[in-house]
């Protein structure tokens, strides 16, 4: 039995609420059990310097968790002068996922930021900030749209990412903060509404695990993702139809 009483191809409740910045293009606070993201899209009218000039536009992401976030406070790394590597890392992977679904031509020289702030962390904040941020972008972009700033969307697809992980219950989906902490494996994988594979992250804790665990695996996280492309074409329709 896993600690929260779910079964292994059980999600945590997800909840994406938009509109919570009032004064970004887009917004979305995501909730996948007791960890709470708020992602912010921010469209700028620049691009970086190596894109000036090249009629592309550029979508990147900026990641970081409040000081009480977790069960014990953290220091702000704006505090310590500089960002963790771990920061770094994940901040990457967002952007990476998100530009995975967008025509860069189709935006123009235009920017997008995705800042996503983790409230309360127990477990998968990464794949959490990838889910919200798509949504806080769509929402952007259709304001764009709308405004007849851009002739279509260019988006490419949804894109949305989930963990799971090896634990003493077998695989089982979407690990929270205890499962997470003691798993002989964890993986987390970032795959598109059309089936498609853009990341996938796999560490094994303990010893090395098979393909037989690793394909096991890559099916939970197919069911995973099919709540959340559901939980996040909801929230979109939700905010257009207000």
């Amino acid at each position: 039995m896993r600690p929260s009483g779910r079964q292994p191809n059980q999600m945590r409740p997800v909840t994406i609420e938009t509109g919570f910045a009032h004064h970004a293009e887009g917004s979305a606070l995501i909730r996948v059990g007791g960890t709470e993201v708020l992602c912010v899209a921010s469209v700028e009218n620049r691009v970086p310097p190596f894109l000036r000039g090249k009629g592309t536009g550029w979508v990147t992401a900026e990641y970081g968790m409040l000081p009480r976030a977790t069960h014990t406070r953290g220091s702000r790394e704006a505090a310590k002068g500089k960002q963790s590597g771990r920061t770094q890392e994940i901040q990457r992977l967002i952007g990476r996922s998100l530009r995975s679904v967008v025509d860069l031509a189709a935006l123009g020289e235009m920017s997008i930021t995705l800042d996503c702030d983790v409230l309360n962390a127990d477990g998968g904040t990464r794949c959490a900030s990838i889910t919200g941020a798509w949504v806080a972008m769509r929402l952007a972009l259709g304001q764009l749209v709308a405004k007849n700033v851009l002739s279509h969307m260019p988006l490419r697809g949804q894109v949305a990412a989930v963990s799971c992980g090896l634990t003493k219950a077998g695989p089982v989906l979407d690990l929270d903060y205890e499962e997470d902490s003691a798993a002989a494996a964890d993986t987390n994988f970032v795959l598109t509404a059309d089936r498609r594979i853009v990341e996938i992250q796999g560490t094994a804790e303990e010893s090395p695990f098979t393909e037989d665990a690793f394909n096991d695996l890559f099916a939970l996280a197919r069911t995973g993702v099919s709540v959340l492309f559901d939980a996040q074409t909801l929230a979109v329709e939700t905010a257009e139809n207000r």
